[in-house]
Protein backbone atom coordinates (compact mmCIF):
# COMPACT_ATOMS: atom_id res chain seq x y z
CA UNK A 1 0.00 0.00 0.00
CA UNK A 2 2.73 2.38 0.96
CA UNK A 3 4.53 1.49 -2.23
CA UNK A 4 1.52 2.52 -4.35
CA UNK A 5 1.20 5.81 -2.48
CA UNK A 6 4.87 6.55 -3.09
CA UNK A 7 4.46 5.89 -6.82
CA UNK A 8 1.43 8.14 -7.00
CA UNK A 9 3.25 10.91 -5.23
CA UNK A 10 6.22 10.54 -7.58
CA UNK A 11 3.94 10.65 -10.63
CA UNK A 12 2.21 13.76 -9.31
CA UNK A 13 5.55 15.47 -8.74
CA UNK A 14 6.68 14.67 -12.26
CA UNK A 15 3.41 15.99 -13.68
CA UNK A 16 3.77 19.25 -11.76
CA UNK A 17 7.38 19.64 -12.91
CA UNK A 18 6.46 19.00 -16.56
CA UNK A 19 3.64 21.55 -16.36
CA UNK A 20 5.93 24.18 -14.88
CA UNK A 21 8.50 23.56 -17.64
CA UNK A 22 5.83 23.98 -20.29
CA UNK A 23 4.69 27.21 -18.67
CA UNK A 24 8.26 28.51 -18.55
CA UNK A 25 8.74 27.65 -22.24
CA UNK A 26 5.49 29.44 -23.13
CA UNK A 27 6.47 32.47 -21.14
CA UNK A 28 9.99 32.61 -22.69
CA UNK A 29 8.48 32.20 -26.15
CA UNK A 30 6.20 35.17 -25.66
CA UNK A 31 8.92 37.48 -24.30
CA UNK A 32 10.05 39.90 -27.12
CA UNK A 33 13.68 39.57 -28.15
CA UNK A 34 15.58 42.88 -28.36
CA UNK A 35 16.93 43.81 -31.81
CA UNK A 36 18.56 47.04 -33.05
CA UNK A 37 16.41 48.83 -35.63
CA UNK A 38 17.06 51.62 -38.11
CA UNK A 39 14.53 54.14 -39.33
CA UNK A 40 14.61 54.65 -43.11
CA UNK A 41 15.48 58.30 -43.80
CA UNK A 42 15.89 60.76 -46.65
CA UNK A 43 19.03 62.81 -47.22
CA UNK A 44 20.62 64.98 -49.85
CA UNK A 45 23.76 63.25 -51.05
CA UNK A 46 26.30 63.14 -53.84
CA UNK A 47 26.50 60.03 -55.97
CA UNK A 48 29.84 59.23 -57.60
CA UNK A 49 30.41 57.26 -60.80
CA UNK A 50 33.80 56.33 -62.22
CA UNK A 51 34.40 55.73 -65.91
CA UNK A 52 37.41 54.50 -67.84
CA UNK A 53 38.67 57.42 -69.93
CA UNK A 54 41.09 57.93 -72.81
CA UNK A 55 43.19 61.09 -72.87
CA UNK A 56 43.75 63.14 -76.00
CA UNK A 57 45.73 66.34 -76.35
CA UNK A 58 43.68 69.37 -77.28
CA UNK A 59 46.00 69.94 -80.23
CA UNK A 60 47.53 66.88 -81.84
CA UNK A 61 48.69 66.74 -85.45
CA UNK A 62 50.79 64.51 -87.67
CA UNK A 63 53.84 66.22 -89.15
CA UNK A 64 54.14 65.00 -92.74
CA UNK A 65 56.40 65.82 -95.64
CA UNK A 66 54.70 67.76 -98.42
CA UNK A 67 57.51 67.02 -100.89
CA UNK A 68 59.70 64.07 -101.81
CA UNK A 69 63.42 64.04 -101.16
CA UNK A 70 66.25 62.93 -98.93
CA UNK A 71 66.13 63.97 -95.29
CA UNK A 72 69.06 66.35 -94.85
CA UNK A 73 68.63 67.50 -91.23
CA UNK A 74 66.66 66.66 -88.08
CA UNK A 75 66.71 69.63 -85.73
CA UNK A 76 64.57 68.21 -82.91
CA UNK A 77 64.55 65.14 -80.71
CA UNK A 78 61.82 62.86 -79.46
CA UNK A 79 60.02 64.28 -76.42
CA UNK A 80 61.44 67.75 -77.00
CA UNK A 81 59.28 70.81 -76.47
CA UNK A 82 59.25 73.10 -79.49
CA UNK A 83 57.84 76.55 -80.22
CA UNK A 84 55.54 77.55 -83.03
CA UNK A 85 57.57 78.22 -86.21
CA UNK A 86 60.65 76.35 -84.98
CA UNK A 87 62.44 74.35 -87.72
CA UNK A 88 62.05 70.61 -87.18
CA UNK A 89 63.22 68.92 -90.42
CA UNK A 90 64.96 69.85 -93.68
CA UNK A 91 64.61 67.92 -96.95
CA UNK A 92 67.27 68.22 -99.64
CA UNK A 93 66.28 71.27 -101.71
CA UNK A 94 68.66 71.26 -104.71
CA UNK A 95 65.97 70.13 -107.18
CA UNK A 96 63.48 72.63 -105.85
CA UNK A 97 65.96 75.51 -106.03
CA UNK A 98 66.70 74.62 -109.64
CA UNK A 99 63.01 74.50 -110.42
CA UNK A 100 62.52 77.89 -108.82
CA UNK A 101 65.33 79.42 -110.90
CA UNK A 102 63.88 77.87 -114.04
CA UNK A 103 60.43 79.32 -113.41
CA UNK A 104 61.95 82.66 -112.44
CA UNK A 105 63.71 82.83 -115.81
CA UNK A 106 60.50 81.88 -117.62
CA UNK A 107 58.64 84.60 -115.75
CA UNK A 108 61.28 87.21 -116.65
CA UNK A 109 61.10 86.15 -120.30
CA UNK A 110 57.33 86.46 -120.27
CA UNK A 111 57.63 89.93 -118.76
CA UNK A 112 60.07 90.95 -121.50
CA UNK A 113 57.75 89.59 -124.19
CA UNK A 114 54.91 91.58 -122.70
CA UNK A 115 56.99 94.76 -122.82
CA UNK A 116 57.83 94.13 -126.49
CA UNK A 117 54.14 93.60 -127.27
CA UNK A 118 53.22 96.84 -125.52
CA UNK A 119 55.88 98.79 -127.45
CA UNK A 120 54.67 97.24 -130.70
CA UNK A 121 51.12 98.31 -129.88
CA UNK A 122 52.27 101.90 -129.29
CA UNK A 123 54.09 101.92 -132.66
CA UNK A 124 51.05 100.59 -134.52
CA UNK A 125 48.83 103.16 -132.84
CA UNK A 126 51.05 105.99 -134.23
CA UNK A 127 50.85 104.49 -137.70
CA UNK A 128 47.08 104.29 -137.46
CA UNK A 129 46.93 107.99 -136.59
CA UNK A 130 48.90 108.75 -139.74
CA UNK A 131 46.65 106.42 -141.77
CA UNK A 132 49.64 104.25 -142.63
CA UNK A 133 48.05 101.03 -141.37
CA UNK A 134 44.46 100.04 -140.69
CA UNK A 135 42.60 99.65 -137.41
CA UNK A 136 42.83 95.88 -137.84
CA UNK A 137 46.56 96.02 -137.31
CA UNK A 138 46.04 97.91 -134.04
CA UNK A 139 43.50 95.38 -132.81
CA UNK A 140 45.91 92.55 -133.63
CA UNK A 141 48.73 94.28 -131.73
CA UNK A 142 46.52 94.75 -128.66
CA UNK A 143 45.52 91.07 -128.78
CA UNK A 144 49.20 90.14 -128.75
CA UNK A 145 49.61 92.25 -125.60
CA UNK A 146 46.81 90.33 -123.91
CA UNK A 147 48.43 87.05 -124.88
CA UNK A 148 51.75 88.24 -123.49
CA UNK A 149 50.15 89.32 -120.23
CA UNK A 150 48.45 85.92 -119.89
CA UNK A 151 51.82 84.27 -120.37
CA UNK A 152 53.24 86.52 -117.66
CA UNK A 153 50.50 85.44 -115.27
CA UNK A 154 51.11 81.79 -116.09
CA UNK A 155 54.87 82.16 -115.60
CA UNK A 156 54.36 84.05 -112.34
CA UNK A 157 52.06 81.26 -111.04
CA UNK A 158 54.64 78.62 -111.94
CA UNK A 159 57.32 80.62 -110.14
CA UNK A 160 55.09 80.97 -107.07
CA UNK A 161 54.38 77.25 -107.05
CA UNK A 162 58.10 76.45 -107.32
CA UNK A 163 58.84 78.83 -104.46
CA UNK A 164 56.16 77.16 -102.32
CA UNK A 165 57.56 73.72 -103.05
CA UNK A 166 61.01 74.98 -102.10
CA UNK A 167 59.65 76.34 -98.82
CA UNK A 168 58.13 72.92 -98.07
CA UNK A 169 61.63 71.48 -97.76
CA UNK A 170 61.82 73.31 -94.42
CA UNK A 171 59.31 71.75 -92.01
CA UNK A 172 58.36 73.92 -89.04
CA UNK A 173 56.28 73.35 -85.91
CA UNK A 174 52.72 74.65 -86.43
CA UNK A 175 52.27 75.36 -82.70
CA UNK A 176 53.96 74.99 -79.33
CA UNK A 177 54.06 71.32 -78.42
CA UNK A 178 55.97 68.13 -77.65
CA UNK A 179 57.60 66.02 -80.35
CA UNK A 180 56.55 62.38 -80.58
CA UNK A 181 58.60 59.47 -81.96
CA UNK A 182 60.75 60.14 -85.07
CA UNK A 183 60.95 56.98 -87.21
CA UNK A 184 63.50 58.27 -89.77
CA UNK A 185 67.20 59.12 -89.71
CA UNK A 186 69.22 61.64 -91.68
CA UNK A 187 69.64 60.44 -95.26
CA UNK A 188 66.33 58.58 -95.43
CA UNK A 189 64.34 58.96 -98.62
CA UNK A 190 61.06 60.65 -97.73
CA UNK A 191 57.99 60.25 -99.90
CA UNK A 192 55.39 62.93 -100.34
CA UNK A 193 52.93 62.70 -97.45
CA UNK A 194 55.33 60.61 -95.33
CA UNK A 195 54.72 60.77 -91.56
CA UNK A 196 57.81 62.31 -89.94
CA UNK A 197 56.50 62.60 -86.39
CA UNK A 198 53.53 63.82 -84.37
CA UNK A 199 53.26 67.01 -82.38
CA UNK A 200 50.91 67.46 -79.47
CA UNK A 201 50.21 70.28 -77.08
CA UNK A 202 49.11 68.97 -73.67
CA UNK A 203 48.58 72.20 -71.75
CA UNK A 204 44.92 71.26 -72.04
CA UNK A 205 43.74 67.67 -72.54
CA UNK A 206 40.43 66.00 -73.29
CA UNK A 207 39.21 62.89 -71.50
CA UNK A 208 36.62 60.85 -73.40
CA UNK A 209 34.42 58.35 -71.55
CA UNK A 210 31.11 56.59 -72.16
CA UNK A 211 28.06 56.77 -69.89
CA UNK A 212 25.05 54.46 -69.82
CA UNK A 213 21.62 55.85 -70.65
CA UNK A 214 20.43 55.47 -67.07
CA UNK A 215 23.39 57.38 -65.66
CA UNK A 216 23.10 59.96 -68.42
CA UNK A 217 19.49 60.67 -67.38
CA UNK A 218 20.61 60.85 -63.76
CA UNK A 219 23.27 63.40 -64.75
CA UNK A 220 20.82 65.49 -66.80
CA UNK A 221 18.33 65.64 -63.94
CA UNK A 222 21.10 66.57 -61.52
CA UNK A 223 22.22 69.44 -63.80
CA UNK A 224 19.02 70.89 -65.28
CA UNK A 225 20.36 74.39 -65.96
CA UNK A 226 24.03 74.27 -66.87
CA UNK A 227 25.29 70.78 -67.58
CA UNK A 228 28.82 72.01 -68.26
CA UNK A 229 29.34 73.78 -64.95
CA UNK A 230 29.97 70.74 -62.75
CA UNK A 231 33.60 69.86 -62.17
CA UNK A 232 34.95 66.33 -62.43
CA UNK A 233 38.06 64.56 -61.16
CA UNK A 234 40.63 62.56 -63.06
CA UNK A 235 42.17 59.52 -61.38
CA UNK A 236 45.55 58.50 -62.78
CA UNK A 237 46.60 54.93 -63.51
CA UNK A 238 48.38 54.67 -60.14
CA UNK A 239 45.25 55.71 -58.24
CA UNK A 240 46.36 59.26 -57.49
CA UNK A 241 44.26 62.28 -58.42
CA UNK A 242 45.18 64.81 -61.06
CA UNK A 243 46.08 68.14 -59.48
CA UNK A 244 43.44 70.06 -61.45
CA UNK A 245 39.73 69.42 -61.67
CA UNK A 246 38.09 69.53 -65.08
CA UNK A 247 34.58 70.04 -66.34
CA UNK A 248 32.21 68.39 -68.79
CA UNK A 249 32.63 70.33 -72.00
CA UNK A 250 30.35 68.48 -74.41
CA UNK A 251 28.75 65.15 -75.23
CA UNK A 252 27.76 63.31 -78.37
CA UNK A 253 24.41 63.90 -80.01
CA UNK A 254 23.23 60.29 -80.04
CA UNK A 255 23.58 56.99 -78.20
CA UNK A 256 25.58 54.07 -79.51
CA UNK A 257 22.87 51.50 -80.17
CA UNK A 258 25.30 48.59 -79.83
CA UNK A 259 26.40 49.53 -76.30
CA UNK A 260 23.58 51.77 -75.09
CA UNK A 261 26.07 54.46 -74.07
CA UNK A 262 26.82 58.05 -74.98
CA UNK A 263 30.27 59.67 -75.04
CA UNK A 264 31.17 62.57 -72.75
CA UNK A 265 34.18 64.86 -73.18
CA UNK A 266 35.80 66.44 -70.13
CA UNK A 267 38.42 69.20 -70.35
CA UNK A 268 41.36 69.27 -67.89
CA UNK A 269 44.14 71.82 -67.40
CA UNK A 270 47.55 70.14 -67.63
CA UNK A 271 50.15 72.81 -67.08
CA UNK A 272 52.77 70.36 -65.76
CA UNK A 273 52.21 67.88 -68.62
CA UNK A 274 51.37 65.04 -66.25
CA UNK A 275 48.66 63.78 -68.59
CA UNK A 276 50.00 62.70 -71.95
CA UNK A 277 48.27 62.16 -75.24
CA UNK A 278 47.17 58.52 -75.46
CA UNK A 279 47.26 57.83 -71.72
CA UNK A 280 44.31 56.47 -69.76
CA UNK A 281 42.70 56.73 -66.35
CA UNK A 282 39.31 57.22 -64.76
CA UNK A 283 36.96 60.17 -64.66
CA UNK A 284 34.91 60.54 -61.49
CA UNK A 285 31.57 62.18 -62.14
CA UNK A 286 29.39 63.42 -59.29
CA UNK A 287 25.61 63.79 -59.30
CA UNK A 288 23.66 65.48 -56.52
CA UNK A 289 20.60 63.51 -55.43
CA UNK A 290 18.01 65.36 -53.38
CA UNK A 291 15.96 63.54 -50.74
CA UNK A 292 17.54 60.15 -51.41
CA UNK A 293 15.77 57.38 -49.46
CA UNK A 294 18.48 55.40 -47.69
CA UNK A 295 18.56 51.97 -46.05
CA UNK A 296 21.74 50.36 -44.64
CA UNK A 297 23.13 47.49 -46.67
CA UNK A 298 23.70 45.68 -43.39
CA UNK A 299 19.94 45.44 -42.93
CA UNK A 300 19.31 43.79 -46.31
CA UNK A 301 19.52 40.26 -47.66
CA UNK A 302 18.87 38.64 -51.02
CA UNK A 303 16.77 35.69 -52.04
CA UNK A 304 17.21 34.72 -55.66
CA UNK A 305 16.96 38.00 -57.61
CA UNK A 306 15.12 40.05 -54.96
CA UNK A 307 16.32 42.13 -52.05
CA UNK A 308 14.57 42.06 -48.67
CA UNK A 309 14.55 43.68 -45.25
CA UNK A 310 12.78 42.76 -42.03
CA UNK A 311 10.36 45.63 -41.49
CA UNK A 312 8.96 46.22 -38.01
CA UNK A 313 5.30 47.23 -37.82
CA UNK A 314 3.53 49.31 -35.18
CA UNK A 315 3.05 46.22 -32.98
CA UNK A 316 6.78 45.41 -33.15
CA UNK A 317 6.08 42.37 -35.31
CA UNK A 318 8.63 41.60 -38.00
CA UNK A 319 7.50 41.28 -41.62
CA UNK A 320 9.83 40.26 -44.43
CA UNK A 321 9.49 42.99 -47.09
CA UNK A 322 11.04 43.22 -50.55
CA UNK A 323 12.23 46.50 -52.03
CA UNK A 324 13.94 47.71 -55.19
CA UNK A 325 17.48 48.98 -54.51
CA UNK A 326 19.05 51.64 -56.69
CA UNK A 327 22.58 52.97 -56.52
CA UNK A 328 24.95 51.79 -53.81
CA UNK A 329 26.49 54.41 -51.53
CA UNK A 330 29.19 53.07 -49.25
CA UNK A 331 27.12 51.32 -46.52
CA UNK A 332 23.73 52.29 -47.96
CA UNK A 333 21.32 51.53 -50.77
CA UNK A 334 19.23 54.23 -52.39
CA UNK A 335 15.69 52.84 -52.33
CA UNK A 336 13.82 53.01 -55.61
CA UNK A 337 10.55 51.53 -54.33
CA UNK A 338 9.13 49.20 -51.68
CA UNK A 339 10.02 51.30 -48.63
CA UNK A 340 9.16 54.78 -47.45
CA UNK A 341 10.56 57.31 -45.07
CA UNK A 342 9.94 56.40 -41.43
CA UNK A 343 9.84 52.63 -41.93
CA UNK A 344 11.74 50.71 -39.24
CA UNK A 345 13.91 47.78 -40.29
CA UNK A 346 16.07 45.30 -38.38
CA UNK A 347 19.59 46.71 -38.50
CA UNK A 348 21.66 43.82 -37.10
CA UNK A 349 21.17 40.14 -36.39
CA UNK A 350 18.89 39.44 -39.35
CA UNK A 351 20.06 35.81 -39.43
CA UNK A 352 18.27 35.23 -36.13
CA UNK A 353 15.01 36.88 -37.22
CA UNK A 354 11.95 35.03 -38.51
CA UNK A 355 8.91 36.41 -40.31
CA UNK A 356 6.12 37.19 -37.83
CA UNK A 357 8.49 37.34 -34.88
CA UNK A 358 7.66 39.71 -32.01
CA UNK A 359 10.70 41.82 -31.03
CA UNK A 360 11.70 44.60 -28.73
CA UNK A 361 13.13 47.33 -31.01
CA UNK A 362 16.18 49.31 -29.97
CA UNK A 363 16.63 52.37 -32.18
CA UNK A 364 20.08 52.92 -33.70
CA UNK A 365 21.00 56.57 -34.03
CA UNK A 366 21.51 57.64 -37.68
CA UNK A 367 24.68 59.55 -36.77
CA UNK A 368 26.39 56.38 -35.58
CA UNK A 369 25.61 54.69 -38.90
CA UNK A 370 26.57 57.71 -41.02
CA UNK A 371 29.88 57.98 -39.18
CA UNK A 372 30.97 54.71 -40.80
CA UNK A 373 30.11 55.89 -44.31
CA UNK A 374 32.59 57.56 -46.61
CA UNK A 375 29.87 59.07 -48.79
CA UNK A 376 29.68 62.90 -48.82
CA UNK A 377 26.18 63.26 -47.40
CA UNK A 378 24.78 66.75 -47.35
CA UNK A 379 21.99 68.09 -45.17
CA UNK A 380 19.97 65.42 -43.36
CA UNK A 381 16.26 65.92 -43.80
Amino acid sequence: MNFRIVNMLAYASMLILFTECRQEQTISKDVPVPFPTFTVMTMDTVLFHEYVADVFAQRNVDIRSREQGYLDQIYVDEGQTVKAGQVMFKINDEEYKAEEEKTRAAMNRALADAKVAEWETERVALLVEKNVVSQAELRLARAKVEVALAQVAEARAAFTQASIRLSHTIIRAPFDGVVDRIPFKIGSLIDKGQLLTSLFSSEVVYAYFRVSEKEYLEYVRSHPDDRNSDSVEFILADGTHHSHRGFIETLEGEFDTSTGTIAFRARFPNEHNVLRHGSSGKVRLSNTIESALLVPQKATFEIQDKTFVFKVDQNNVVRMTSFLPGARLSHFYIVESGLKRGDRVIYEGIKNVRDGMHIQPTDVLPDSVLARAVVPFKTML
